[in-house]
């Protein structure tokens, strides 16, 4: 069986990773990565944390790249892999321009897709925008279908798709998040290592000092909204003088100057650059809460107990939302200071959020798929 993994962003190869890494080790399954690196630097720290040299690497990265130039260059050179390749199926993951522009070129060439983390949903074609778009437009061509959750999967069901072709999974990025943790407490060395890099970038006593984690790069949040998060979280540094905010500030020009004008100089906000994974998930094990408008820490943040304030209007991780351990506060100061004073000043409301139940699976998604997708070949073999 010839399986040709297609990603290109940190957040695909964070929960691609696992998944290769399970493929690798199936003798009847010839596993072939090829990435489009649509994130260069940041796509290749999570290659090599987790030891994985693409087959193909097809470099498409460019300064100043838009969403044209993206989708143009992701179908046209996949195309090109693909009909090489001429693999037996295609995996893409969630809903990224390489996901996208990935499985419409082997739908145009009659190649099977298939989706990994499949059915999350806003229902809102522009929010997450392009990100709504790309995964409905995956579902629709995709052979078979990987739900991380229960929501998911009865989305699927509820736009048409046979029951047949889905199978839940739980989500891989949990299998990232226990692989690389374990890797961390396995290894006084690096964890050692770790703790001097982040003690050169933040400067306070964030091992034992209260602070909140802060991730923001949503388009759909420029400009004003990301005028209203910084006047919220400027507001609750002087309320809350003790807790301090560590916000690792995305590169994206439209984020780095409104945080930067409004927030620099600020004795309890430290604004750091972008982290690798590893040092990420050291604060986050760490933090008090998270305040981020991000995707994956949706999930990964409540494998360890951590309650996260979603900066966005809509989510399509509701079963999140459902189970207690996210609250959506949107892109508005108001919201954004009392759900976050709330969960500093009521430890039973804290609680309630720290404690409830993770909807995302048990750290083993990556071998179910793999065994759903052998099942899956032998009805198409």
């Amino acid at each position: 069986m010839k399986v040709l993994s297609v990603f290109g962003t940190r957040p695909e190869a964070i929960k691609m990773a696992p998944l290769v890494l399970a493929l690798n080790n199936e003798p009847d399954i010839n596993s072939i990565v090829c990435v489009t690196a649509q994130h260069r630097q940041m796509l290749d720290q999570v290659l090599s944390l987790f030891d994985i040299t693409p087959n193909i690497d097809l470099d498409l990265m460019r300064s100043d790249q838009n969403l044209f130039d993206i989708t143009s260059r992701v179908l046209v050179k996949v195309g090109h892999v693909l009909n090489e390749i001429k693999p037996d199926v295609l995996l893409v993951h969630g809903d990224t321009t390489t996901a996208m522009a990935s499985a419409l070129a082997a739908f145009y060439l009659k190649i099977p897709v298939v989706h990994i983390e499949a059915g999350l949903r806003t229902f809102d074609i522009d929010e997450p925008f392009p990100e709504e778009f790309n995964r409905q437009l995956i579902s629709k061509v995709a052979r078979w279908h990987f739900a991380p959750s229960q929501a998911s999967h009865k989305n699927l069901i509820n736009e048409g798709i046979a029951p047949t072709s889905i199978k839940i999974s739980g989500n891989t990025i949990i299998d990232s998040l226990m692989l690389v943790l374990k890797k961390i407490d396995e290894d006084k060395t690096r964890a050692l290592h770790i703790e001097n890099f982040l003690d050169s970038k933040i400067l306070f006593n964030w091992r034992s000092a209260p602070f909140i984690l802060i991730t923001g790069h949503r388009r759909e949040n420029f400009g004003d909204g990301f005028l209203s998060i910084c006047e919220a979280i400027h507001k609750l540094s002087l309320a809350f003088p003790e807790m301090h905010f560590i916000y690792p500030v995305h590169l994206n020009p439209n984020v780095r100057q409104p945080v930067h004008d409004l927030l620099s100089g600020i004795g309890n906000i430290h604004l750091i650059e972008p982290l690798e994974y590893e040092p990420f998930l050291y604060l986050l094990r760490l933090c008090y809460l998270v305040l981020t408008d991000s995707g994956g820490i949706q999930e990964e943040a409540p494998s360890l107990g951590k309650p996260v304030l979603v900066m966005r209007n809509i989510t399509e991780r509701q079963e999140a939302v459902d189970a207690g351990t996210v609250r959506l506060v949107g892109a508005d100061r108001v919201q954004i200071f009392d759900g976050v004073s709330k969960l500093i000043t009521d430890e039973s409301a804290y609680q309630a959020m720290a404690k409830a139940h993770n909807p995302y699976g048990d750290g083993r998604a990556s071998e179910k798929i793999v065994k759903g997708l052998k099942e899956f070949m032998v009805k198409l073999l």
